[in-house]
């Protein structure tokens, strides 16, 4: 090729790289035998499902079981997200763990707790579905039945409920938490419960530690509707797990956390031979019973523990017995809409938001708040 001038060397100089250029990308697929591939590295991206059970009330506390998945919307640290999966749920397998805690200031009522969670239990397990375990928390938490579907059994661990004073040494493997091996918990020697020192100490009630350790070493293996039930004051002293902790611990699991606050208008006041103390002055100077402190507000923490997980909080009074207040906690386990969506964006490891809300005016929809991405 040559122009006017003749310069034929400086023009296919100048056209030649313009027209290799479109070429690189098609050159660069290129493969040894013609065939063509991508060099870009394939990434395995593991995506969650976040699964969501609510329960809906009207304006009178009434249950609503009628709404349609249009009904609702879903928002993660308030970015909406598109409902994959609903149904309205009450035929699910469903794990129960329950909490009872056995300190001395539930001695009076520990009675009508166990005939209340025997009555509750019979009615709400479905042995080829459901299953159930017991843990009783005072200086201790004990396990007293692993994970069964069977009545017989969880009525007999409910039979082994008692305060500390009249609690008898348990024999054998019967009292180590966790069940697996190596656990090393009560009964064995280790941490929780058993550092204490002998002799007189304050008494504690492991409420966090209780709920801790039900989550992550219970609930946390288990699929589908969890949800803890416990029966205290709410007042915890001495576990090793804060009560953040504790929360964190249900939320990681997925399960939602009931309360029953029973308060002990005569709390039992144990009398000699228990850590050197009784009717007379101890060596601290005080009289033979415990000195009355400012503690913290039992209620505001259940109210929080079961704020944050999707429960409920119930207080015993003459009007609300026991008995009533575990007919409502199945009524709710029995009628939950179940929705399930996947992150967009894929959310970062952590705490994340969830608002859960209805189009329909005058409901309360009473779910989780949130839950924690894992690394």
């Amino acid at each position: 090729m040559q122009d006017s001038n003749g310069n034929a060397d400086r023009l296919a100089r100048t056209l030649l790289p313009a027209l290799a250029f479109p070429l690189l990308p098609m050159l660069c697929l290129a493969a040894p035998g013609g065939r063509q591939t991508s060099q870009t590295p394939k990434i395995s991206v593991e995506v969650k499902t976040v699964t969501v059970y609510a329960t809906v009330r009207g304006k009178h506390g009434h249950i609503v079981t009628n709404l349609t998945q249009n009904d609702f919307v879903l928002k993660q640290d308030g970015q909406a997200q598109a409902i994959q999966y609903f149904a309205r749920e009450s035929n699910l397998p469903l794990t129960l763990g329950l909490l009872v805690d056995t300190s001395f200031s539930q001695h009076n009522v520990l009675d009508t707790e166990r005939q209340a969670s025997e009555s509750f239990l019979d009615q709400m397990l479905r042995e080829s579905k459901d299953q159930a375990f017991l843990i009783h928390f005072d200086r201790q938490v004990e396990l007293l039945q692993d994970l069964t579907s069977s009545r017989q059994k969880l009525q007999s661990a409910l039979a082994e409920l008692q305060t500390p004073q009249h609690q008898p040494r348990r024999q054998g493997g019967g009292g180590g938490w966790p069940p697996q091996e190596g656990g090393g918990w009560p009964g064995q020697g280790g941490p929780r419960g058993g550092w204490h020192k002998q002799g007189f100490r304050r008494p504690s009630t492991l409420l966090y530690d209780a709920v801790y350790l039900a989550s992550h070493d219970e609930m946390k293996k288990q699929q589908g509707r969890k949800a803890l039930i416990i029966l205290s004051n709410g007042v915890d002293r001495g576990s090793q797990e804060t009560l953040k902790q504790a929360i964190e611990s249900a939320q990681r699991s997925d399960t939602i956390v009931y309360a029953i606050l029973f308060k002990d208008d005569h709390p039992f006041r144990p009398r000699g031979g228990f850590g050197g103390w009784g009717t007379g002055r101890r060596s601290g100077g005080f009289p033979g019973r415990f000195p009355r402190e400012q503690g913290p507000d039992g209620k505001k923490i259940l109210e929080r523990i079961t704020h944050e997980t999707g429960g409920q909080l119930f207080e015993v009074s003459k009007k609300l017995p026991i008995n009533a207040i575990y007919a409502q906690i199945a009524e709710d386990l029995r009628n939950q809409y179940s929705l399930a969506y996947t992150p967009e964006p894929g959310p970062s490891a952590g705490y994340h938001k969830i608002e859960l809300t209805t189009k329909r005016k005058g409901l309360t929809v009473q779910a989780r708040e949130g839950y924690y991405a894992e690394r």
